[in-house]
């Protein structure tokens, strides 16, 4: 499913906030001065104000008197969580394998009179579960207010402990328990289950009378070609009112040849409607500013709720590329298809304009960039520094970016996005060590991470060609590669694409047969080349600027366990904050 995370919306944040906001705690224990002091502020903002750090949230029962909010850096990095329960006794939270108590990672917390008491528990049967000897969890703060309880703990994403359950991207049974008071008892009602994806969260909206925009092709004719696509321009000329699109679902008549969508907005002298094969040296061409997408593996995509992607108004005019992308290997002729988009949207307008921001590597002009055959490893690097922006926008505002995209062809097995400030990396926005071509779904990060003016961003592929006996260059074909992050972020500037190319001039004639050594000495070479950076805005302006660098990524974060004769440690090995992700997509030049 693709799938992209939801943050708290103005309605379910007062909710929340009717026991969050402007709390003074009677008793408060402070195991960690910053984390609570990240939420107080957090929720003294307001109606609407967003958790930067937890951007999560959800009631675990139905009636409303269970809140759980989270967020996380990266898939081997820690989860913090905050739940607050509707009384003043003790509080219990947990993940199950099969929404019961039998098997289950339970924490127990409360305040009593002469302080707090959190553990970590694991169960064994319908009875009071027993205390785990590796104590998984950390306690943040724990306070009670207005007949609330209010505990903020944290863990690893990855234990060592097999008394734990492992939190995966797939989705995992919560349950809960509380009391009237601190004697931690039998529970009787007073409990509940939640199945819920805590590293992708994505819940569904529901609004009445659900209006749509439909985007799809109409009854074309599929030719016997391994690979074709077929672009249809066309505009939404009745939205005279700007709306805001919420969600993006796939209309597919034939799943097995359907491989990949994209839906374009066009410059403003785009003016035409047509339908026809793609790139034939048509103005429809220069749509490039995505604005929908879909691919194999992926289903519904849903924006967050105080954001969406803006049509109509002065837009109205506007035409669009829809752009599909099938594959045919059976050369089957004769076949039909109206496959396409449909795009759920509300007049009631959000916070934010959703923007997505094209970096990586495209080809430029005549320069070449080549992968040589026989590499286990080959490494590429696409950078953006988002100062060259202001040369199109000016002033840029900060960029909030809430999901990513992550984009190679066939020979792609990893992609990386660095984070850089002032000339050091603080982050990653993208994180897939595991790339899979066929598996294109959208992951939410894991909390809101900002793009400040002056920012870089590099995108890392890593591509094994130990298959090919010729050259892989950059380019549009399937068998070609690319190296692409699609960015998601509010608010949305003009900005579409922000791209680069090393400067392969420089270079001399190269024989790509080469040994592993050579393999690395020519990687190298591309990398300290000067990069060629281009950036683009949604009417087709471009600016090219000279003598972009690549900076040096910090390795991967990851999780080590430790065994000794005494203990067993888990030590998580954690560079620096990173964004996470397990990703997707295409873009119609593939």
């Amino acid at each position: 499913m693709t799938e992209q995370f939801l943050p708290v919306s103005p309605d379910l944040t007062g909710l929340c906030r009717f026991h969050f906001e402007e709390f003074q705690p009677q008793r408060d224990i402070m195991h960690s001065l910053l984390p609570i002091l990240t939420l107080i502020l957090a929720w003294k903002k307001g109606a609407g104000a967003l958790d930067l750090a937890l951007p999560f949230m959800v009631y675990l029962d139905p009636d409303n008197l269970v809140c759980l909010k989270w967020g996380f850096d990266n898939l081997q990095g820690k989860i913090t969580f905050t739940l607050a329960v509707n009384t003043t006794g003790w509080v219990g939270f947990g993940l199950s394998p099969n929404g019961g108590m039998m098997g289950s990672d339970i924490v127990i917390g409360g305040l009593r009179q002469n302080g707090s008491y959190f553990k970590d528990y694991y169960a064994t049967g319908s009875s009071m579960p027993l205390v785990d000897k590796q104590q998984s969890y950390t306690l943040l703060s724990l306070s009670e207010s207005e007949g609330q309880t209010i505990m903020s703990f944290q863990r690893s994403i990855e234990t060592c402990d097999d008394q734990d359950i492992q939190i995966t991207a797939q989705p995992i049974k919560l349950i809960y328990a509380y009391g009237t008071t601190d004697e931690i008892t039998y529970h009787g009602a007073r409990k509940g289950t939640k199945e819920v994806n805590l590293l992708n969260y994505m819940p569904r909206t529901s609004l009445p009378n659900s209006n749509y925009i439909s985007a799809t092709v109409n009854n074309i004719t599929i030719p016997p070609h391994h690979t074709y696509y077929h672009c249809k321009i066309m505009n939404f000329s009745n939205l005279n009112t700007k709306v805001h699109v919420y969600q993006i679902a796939p209309v597919i008549e034939n799943y097995d040849i359907v491989h990949h969508m994209l839906l374009y907005r066009c410059p403003s002298f785009v003016k035409r409607p047509y339908d026809k094969p793609c790139y034939q040296g048509d103005i429809g061409d220069t749509c490039f500013g995505v604005v929908a997408a879909w691919g194999v593996g992926g289903g519904v995509f849903e924006l967050p709720e105080h954001a969406g992607i803006p049509f109509g108004g002065v837009d109205g005019s506007t035409f669009y590329r829809l752009e599909i992308h099938y594959n045919n290997p059976n050369l089957n002729a004769g076949r039909t298809d109206s496959s396409g988009l449909r795009l759920y949207y509300t007049t009631q307008l959000r916070q934010h304009d959703v923007g997505i921001l094209t970096a990586g590597v495209l080809g430029f002009g005549n320069m070449e960039y080549n992968i040589p055959p026989n590499a286990p490893q080959f490494h590429t690097y696409g950078v953006c520094n988002t100062t060259v922006l202001s040369q199109l926008v000016n002033p840029m505002p900060d960029l909030q970016t809430f999901a990513v995209l992550l984009h190679t062809h066939l020979t792609g097995r990893k992609v990386r996005v660095g984070h850089f400030r002032n000339g050091q990396q603080i982050d990653f926005l993208g994180l897939d060590e595991n790339y899979n071509f066929e598996l294109q779904q959208i992951v939410s990060l894991g909390n809101i991470k900002t793009i400040k003016q002056g920012d870089e961003i590099a995108v890392e592929c890593t591509y094994s060609t130990l298959d090919r006996t010729n050259i892989t260059k950059m380019g549009l074909a399937t068998t070609d590669e690319m190296c692409l992050a699609f960015i998601f972020y509010y608010p949305a500037i003009s900005i579409s694409a922000c791209i680069s190319h090393p400067n392969t001039t420089y270079l001399s004639s190269t024989n790509y047969q080469m040994s592993d050594s050579e393999i690395a000495q020519y990687e190298n070479s591309l990398k300290t080349l000067p990069q060629s950076q281009m950036v683009s805005d949604n009417n087709a302006n471009f600016r090219l600027f000279q003598n972009g660098i690549v900076r040096g990524m910090m390795k991967t974060p990851n999780v080590t366990c430790q065994t000794n004769a005494s203990s067993r440690l888990c030590a998580a090995w954690i560079s620096n904050p990173a964004g996470i992700i397990l990703l997707l997509l295409w873009i119609a030049v593939m």
